[in-house]
């Protein structure tokens, strides 16, 4: 096992202790429509999902069938609470951000269980790609919120956090074409896991409020989800044709 599927596991394995300890949907599910039929039930679902799928991941034998089940279950929260948030609302930037985020995650679980059944990685990378895409046109929507969250000790907060936007487009862009795709995932796990430490762990540590937690627990499972993405370049035979999807 690399580190970032252990990474993604522990994670799983919170996200569903989490969710059973508030009896509520963990932050990664969020948000969820009213009145949606059997609420409590999803709740427990979701946190059954994340807590199964991420013990079976800690084990050889289930590895690979339990990252599938993960996937799938991803792949109909996104089509059946993602897309028709977009569908409803598609020059929001909202609603694009949710699916981004969903995609990701669904990204992660495709490439591990692809990397672990030999198969090809490169559906999930792709899906990686087109999740950046929100992620950088987010930070240009809530330009003066972002840099905002930028830590006073740095200079150019406003430049930072148009730079940070830009990088997620330049790794979209780099990944989806094929092109150094390695070093775009990396660069982008590492930006990520920048901004887990540098934004949301002391705004934690100074006393967290719902919305903190939240942003926490989403940027802590975003990045080892991203994490597993980029490992999946050096992890399973790549498809026909798409050996330069990997860095030089």
């Amino acid at each position: 096992m690399r580190i970032g599927h252990i990474l993604y596991a522990a994670t799983l394995i919170g996200l569903g202790l989490l969710g059973l300890a508030e009896n509520d949907f963990a932050p990664v599910w969020r948000p969820i429509p009213n009145g949606v039929p059997a609420r409590e039930l999803l709740v427990h679902l979701c946190a059954l999902v994340c807590l199964a799928g991420g013990a079976g991941l800690m084990w050889r034998r289930t590895a690979a069938p339990g990252a599938r089940v993960l996937a799938g279950y991803l792949a109909l929260w996104a089509l059946f609470f993602r897309v028709p948030d977009v569908a409803r609302a598609p020059m929001s930037q909202d609603p694009w951000s949710g699916l981004g985020e969903t995609a990701l995650y669904l990204a992660a679980a495709w490439s591990l269980y692809a990397a672990l059944a030999g198969k090809s990685t490169r559906p999930g990378q792709v899906l990686y790609g087109l999740a950046m895409i929100p992620f950088g046109t987010a930070h240009f929507a809530y330009i003066n919120e972002t840099a905002s969250l930028v830590p006073g000790w740095l200079p150019a907060h406003l430049a930072i956090a148009y730079f940070t936007g830009f990088a997620y487009i330049a790794a979209a862009a780099a990944i989806l074409a094929g092109r150094y795709a390695r070093l775009a995932a990396w660069l982008s796990v590492l930006q990520m896991g920048l901004f887990t430490a540098l934004v949301w762990v002391p705004i934690v540590m100074a006393g967290p409020g719902a919305f903190a937690w939240s942003e926490f627990v989403i940027s802590v499972a975003l990045t080892t989800s991203a994490w597993v993405v980029a490992e999946s370049y050096r992890s399973a035979r790549p498809s026909p044709g798409a050996g330069s999807s990997s860095s030089p």
